[in-house]
């Protein structure tokens, strides 16, 4: 068996054939027999052009998701600094309670 050389597609093409993988009117191996294309690659374009889509139509990129741990330690740690520094500034008389 003799090795097909490396084709580069277009981006046009990658759409024609993620497109026709969507729209389900034909099996992933009838497509790849078509196109020419191995099925895995058919996949991998569509899955691009899922995770896409929403480009075409101004939506910002997803944003990563944030990690909130370090976040809510900050926060903890603020409110325990509040809070002593409260019990501090009463028992000082610069602060009056106010609750």
């Amino acid at each position: 068996m003799t090795r097909r050389p490396r084709r580069n597609h277009s981006a046009a093409f990658k759409a024609k054939v993620a497109l026709a993988a969507i729209q389900g009117d034909k099996t992933l191996s009838q497509l790849s027999s078509d196109f020419e294309i191995h099925a895995n690659q058919i996949i991998e374009w569509k899955k691009h052009l899922l995770a896409e889509a929403a480009s075409v139509f101004g939506a910002p990129p997803m944003a990563e998701p944030v990690d909130l741990k370090p976040l809510h330690a900050k926060i903890g740690q603020l409110t325990l600094e509040n809070d002593f520094l409260e019990t501090a500034l009463t028992k000082a008389g610069l602060l009056s309670v106010r609750k």
